[in-house]
């Protein structure tokens, strides 16, 4: 019986290594290590500035983009980058700070949107020229302007699962 689990193990580790080329796994290796060192590195650029955490920024900023500068909950939580988990708590604290408010949705009582205020587009603003140069001096830096298009080019694919990015919307891919 140990010989079969044994081959089976081997079997399922050749099936799954062989799958994933030495490259792509260096690659992926790579852009998480260096994407969460980044993010380190800008985030405490940030707070020593005494500026927006950039997971506050990310929340905020998904709002600004947003029409009318609000989406509902379950919108935001699916849209932000930074800060996913604990998102009730999370929207709570940027509420007693003032940078959002929320709005009951007309159409379905139990539905709430989360709204950009005055106070939250002014702390961007704030904290964009620190968060602009930590990004420059953490990451633009290191590349060249036609690496920066090939990579913007490359993630673009794989954030959009190879869809045309302009098939999105806030909601997800349109139909085909």
């Amino acid at each position: 019986m140990k010989v079969v689990a044994d081959a089976t193990i081997f079997i399922y580790i050749s099936y799954m290594t062989s799958k994933l080329k030495d490259s792509h796994h260096k690659a992926w290796h790579t852009f998480i290590s260096a994407h969460a060192a980044t993010i380190d590195r800008i985030n405490q650029r940030l707070i020593e500035a005494e500026l927006l955490p950039l997971d506050w920024y990310d929340a905020l900023l998904t709002l600004d983009k947003a029409p009318g500068k609000r989406l509902r909950m379950s919108d935001l939580a699916r849209l932000v980058v930074l800060s996913r988990s604990g998102l009730t708590r999370f929207i709570d604290r940027l509420e007693k700070e003032g940078l959002i408010g929320r709005e009951s949705c007309e159409n379905d009582r139990r539905g709430t949107f989360a709204v950009l205020t005055q106070q939250g587009k002014r702390e961007l603003q704030k904290t964009w020229p620190v968060y602009s140069e930590a990004i420059v001096e953490h990451f633009a830096r290191y590349l060249s302007d036609s690496e920066a298009e090939i990579l913007a080019e490359a993630l673009t694919r794989v954030l959009y699962e190879g869809r045309d990015p302009n098939q999105v919307t806030l909601t997800g891919f349109k139909s085909s």
